[in-house]
């Protein structure tokens, strides 16, 4: 009986977890190029980029059904328990709110196609800009902690998520006031608006994989809590 197998069968298991999180991290850094490209589509004007977005999306559906089917037969082969059943299930989720926010992303393209016909506002649409900087900053945060199973770090992240709530409420007066004073804006400060209510929705799919890190590491459910409990739950030993 060759008395290896055993170690042998851990050490391709090890491998197998090591390539899913490689996958979802790279999984990720595709929606971050897709945020990337649909804010600079709405915010300059650009059709093209707008247009490579939308394919794009296509993409990351199909990472998310490749990653998913993968998890499936780790769970069917190995019979994970304990933190590797934990990583299977937050990369399941995790996969689940990186599509979701792909799709979110692709809606901002498809209002920059919109937008690009209309008159541009003086700034340039410069809130928009810095809200999808904090959010993209938020996801890259989220990927990293994921990859390096920081809680803490996910928390700090998930802090973000206030900025990124405030600034989409400071765009959301803004635009009332916009419509206001020139009904003949309203057409594109609509757009603008549910642009930005995409970009605030990653955020908190951001905040939601945070969520997982923590679980992942900690094996605590944390969601649905405060951001308290978030980070009692991350700091304890």
């Amino acid at each position: 009986m060759d008395t290896n197998l055993p170690h042998h069968i851990s050490h391709q298991f090890d491998a197998e977890l090591e390539n899913l999180r490689n996958r979802v991290f790279a999984m990720g850094g595709l929606v971050e190029q897709q945020v990337k490209k649909a804010l600079t589509a709405l915010t300059e004007g650009d059709t093209e980029l707008a247009e490579e977005v939308k394919t794009g999306d296509l993409q990351v559906n199909s990472m998310e059904v490749q990653i998913d089917e993968e998890c499936t037969h780790i769970i069917a082969r190995r019979q994970p328990t304990a933190s590797d059943l934990r990583l299977v299930i937050a990369v399941i989720k995790t996969i689940t709110d990186l599509e979701r926010m792909g799709d979110q992303a692709e809606k901002v393209a498809r209002i920059g196609l919109e937008l690009a016909d209309m008159e541009r506002p003086r700034n340039g649409y410069m809130e928009i800009q810095s809200l999808g900087t904090h959010v993209q900053a938020m996801i890259s945060g989220a990927l990293d902690a994921f990859v390096r199973m920081d809680a803490e770090a996910a928390v700090e992240i998930a802090k973000m998520d206030l900025q990124a709530d405030h600034e989409y409420e400071a765009i959301m007066r803004q635009n009332m006031t916009f419509m206001m004073e020139d009904p003949r804006t309203i057409k594109r400060v609509l757009g603008a608006t549910w642009a930005a209510r995409a970009l605030e929705r990653i955020g908190d799919h951001a905040t939601n994989i945070c969520e997982y890190v923590i679980y992942l590491v900690k094996g605590k459910d944390v969601r649905h809590t405060t951001l308290e409990q978030l980070e009692k739950e991350a700091r304890k030993n």
